[in-house]
């Protein structure tokens, strides 16, 4: 996400108005994982607007619809085409299309996930995110998924979660992103070239790097070895999410000196306080 009015003051200046978040966010993050595209369709007028305000190096990771995502269509490869056609305007800026299946979507549903690979996969790099338990027991249906999405050049998703579910849930947002995130294994897996991990995070910066601490030196050797591994980073209201990832940067470039992001850099929301005290 970037449409986050909390990150007023840090991120983005105070005075930023919404229609410009995204452009202040392109200037510290080079990529995001776009939610937006999984719970409704943007307008056409959206998506330009998108177009226009994103650096040619900026990588989004659009979620393919639930409407599509989450029903075992017989076949839905219209909607799927006519889905990609909207994003038209995007498609430079698409590091990948990311394909999140619910918990329901198991083994049994490995023929349908392969008609979906056979469709998107020609057009875009894909990543998937599987939930369904019998994927994290390293038995032969994990066997099987990671071979397929090996087979169509697809990464799968890496979700952890422990730092969330680390901590009571002492707090309406705690409680409500402890109900809705998964609480799955985290196998710290790469198939591709561009491997993906997504991190969530809570309010405690002390419990997040003791959680995160092997992914400094799993990103480490990813980044040695001439990946490029997508990083997300989410809290349970995520309004300290971009601080959790200036965080996890800094701590990586403890690891990798020659590491620089703009991240790291004074934010447009505290470069205008610091203006201001003089």
């Amino acid at each position: 996400m970037w449409a986050n009015p909390q990150w007023k003051g840090s991120l983005y200046p105070d005075e930023t108005p919404q229609h410009a978040f995204l452009a202040q966010y392109a200037a510290v993050f080079n990529t995001v994982e776009g939610n937006t595209s999984f719970y409704a369709d943007p307008d056409a007028k959206t998506i330009a607007r998108w177009a226009s305000l994103l650096p040619a190096d900026f990588r989004l990771q659009l979620k393919v619809p639930s409407r599509l995502s989450h029903q075992l269509h017989s076949d839905n490869t219209a909607e799927l085409q006519a889905w990609w056609q909207l994003l038209s305007p995007l498609h430079p800026l698409l590091g990948m299309v990311h394909l999140q299946l619910p918990a329901s979507t198991g083994p049994a549903n490995l023929d349908w996930l392969t008609q979906q690979l056979d469709i998107l996969r020609p057009l875009t790099p894909i990543c998937v995110e599987v939930r369904h338990p019998a994927f994290f027991d390293k038995g032969e249906a994990e066997v099987q998924l990671n071979r397929l999405l090996s087979h169509y050049q697809t990464e799968r998703v890496v979700l952890d979660s422990r730092a969330l579910f680390s901590v009571p849930a002492n707090s309406p947002a705690l409680l409500d992103a402890q109900q809705k995130k998964p609480r799955l294994p985290v196998h710290a897996i790469c198939l591709t070239e561009t491997p993906v991990m997504r991190f969530i995070g809570c309010a405690d910066t002390s419990i997040n790097q003791h959680y995160y601490q092997p992914w400094l030196t799993k990103i480490a050797s990813w980044l040695r070895a001439g990946k490029t591994p997508y990083c997300y980073f989410h809290t349970p209201d995520n309004q300290g999410a971009p601080a959790l990832a200036r965080q996890f940067t800094r701590d990586l470039q403890h690891q990798l000196p020659e590491l620089q992001h703009a991240v790291l850099a004074p934010w447009p929301g505290e470069q205008r306080d610091q203006l201001a005290l003089w």
